[in-house]
């Protein structure tokens, strides 16, 4: 149906626009494309648009997710096969000042698609600040229905399944990286967190301590998690966003062999897809090695 290329930006409410900008800006180091009274656009370092802040009445909830697909794509053809698969969709101009039309549609569970084809890069603001985060590289949900999610989100939008965790845990794909979207089975649906993709361990060190200089601690990490095999640290935001920070995600650069890079930590020759069991470590390294997995992380 759809082959999406790349995770482009999600649109999060916040109840305190400025703060929100200072985090983003001082602490995070992405930059400023546009903003007015209730809204902001910022951008990683090299112009790719991550992150839209809109004012409202509760904070750090995720209400639309906007994904590239292959530029000079014909967006109201595919507005005519989602409407043949029950899907109604709808084209809307000027999304954000680098997305001058999208493809909008709801999915399975209710969160708003903004699907895009050309996209115009961000000029260099000439600022180096804060982490400064190469990409933005996933976003995880909490769902009542992981099946039916990943069912959409294969089928609709051409993701592959990287690996599931058990029947409650899914890792899908839409690149070479392990994963782009997770979904964990919860009673209460929410974003669960959001994923910025630094250069290497080095500035995982350098984003735990610049964290740390600006009173904000870690919730988990660093560590080495199993699936996807990604170095990360966690923490939260102002606003309640769990924020992640990784490097060294597994990749999957030739999807005919049907197998991850080689690395030597992985536990089978080849590292293929599949289901992982209850022994699944969380990380190889300190807190949360112990095998229970409870929770995510």
């Amino acid at each position: 149906m759809i082959q999406v290329k790349r995770l482009a930006h999600a649109t999060l409410t916040t109840t305190d626009l400025e703060r929100q900008l200072d985090y983003y800006t001082r602490i995070v180091g992405l930059s400023v494309v546009a903003r007015d009274k209730k809204t902001a656009v910022l951008a990683t370092k090299s112009g790719q648009e991550a992150i839209v802040l809109e004012q409202a009445d509760t904070a750090g909830q995720l209400t639309r997710l906007s994904f590239q697909i292959k530029p000079g794509s014909d967006l109201g053809e595919l507005a005519s096969k989602l409407q043949k698969e029950g899907v109604k969709a709808e084209l809307r101009s000027g999304i954000t000042p680098g997305v001058a039309q999208a493809l909008c549609f709801n999915d399975n569970k209710g969160t708003m698609l903004e699907i895009y084809a050309d996209y115009t890069f961000a000029p260099d603001d000439k600022q180096q600040t804060g982490i400064m985060p190469v990409k933005f590289g996933h976003v995880a949900y909490r769902v009542l229905d992981v099946q039916q999610t990943v069912k959409f989100y294969n089928e609709m939008l051409g993701f592959r399944t990287s690996d599931f965790r058990g029947d409650f845990f899914a890792f899908l794909r839409c690149g070479v990286d392990h994963h782009t979207v997770n979904f964990v089975v919860d009673k209460e649906p929410t974003l669960h967190h959001i994923a910025f993709e630094v250069k290497d361990w080095g500035e995982i060190h350098r984003a735990a301590e610049t964290l740390a200089k600006n009173d904000i601690h870690l919730v988990w990490g660093p560590g080495r998690h199993i699936i996807g095999h990604n170095v990360a640290c966690y923490h939260r935001n102002a606003d309640g966003v769990r924020v992640e920070f990784f490097c060294e995600m597994d990749q999957m650069k030739d999807e005919d062999l049907g197998y991850f890079e080689p690395r030597p930590w992985h536990q089978d020759r080849p590292q293929r897809p599949k289901t992982w069991g209850p022994d699944t470590l969380r990380n190889y390294w300190g807190f949360g090695s112990e095998r229970t997995y409870p929770g995510y992380p």
